[in-house]
């Protein structure tokens, strides 16, 4: 079955960096699209950024554009995403996930169907 794995969260200042992966296993992966979310306590799950399948297309959320950077290393099956200039706004559990189908490309939670266990982010003042 498809597995996705999150690592790299943690506890980080104003300011500070984190960077994310997202190991997948069950299936070939370069042929999806692979998603970061997050969710903020008492927030709804919010789209963070998107790599398609040849990672030829990326797409990010106004609010992290030119501070995260999403990329992918095929050959190891791992999605990353780092996270600079981190602001106690970017808190959340951060989810990585990947759609049901082949050339999905969406930045809505509904079209993905394989989500990670999440990993927490938390930036202090």
């Amino acid at each position: 079955q498809v597995q996705l794995v999150e690592s790299g969260g943690g506890l980080v200042q104003t300011g500070g960096s984190l960077r994310l992966s997202c190991v997948a296993s069950g299936r070939t992966f370069t042929f999806y699209t692979v998603g970061w979310f997050r969710q903020a306590p008492g927030k709804e799950r919010e789209f963070v950024a998107a790599i398609s399948a040849s990672a030829v297309m990326t797409r990010y959320a106004d609010f992290v554009k030119g501070r995260f950077t999403i990329s992918r290393d095929n050959a190891k099956n791992t999605i990353y995403l780092q996270m600079n200039s981190l602001n106690p706004e970017d808190t959340a559990v951060y989810y990585c996930a990947s759609p049901r189908y082949g050339g999905t490309w969406s930045t809505s939670s509904n079209d993905y169907a394989y989500w990670g266990q999440g990993t927490q982010v938390t930036v202090s003042s």
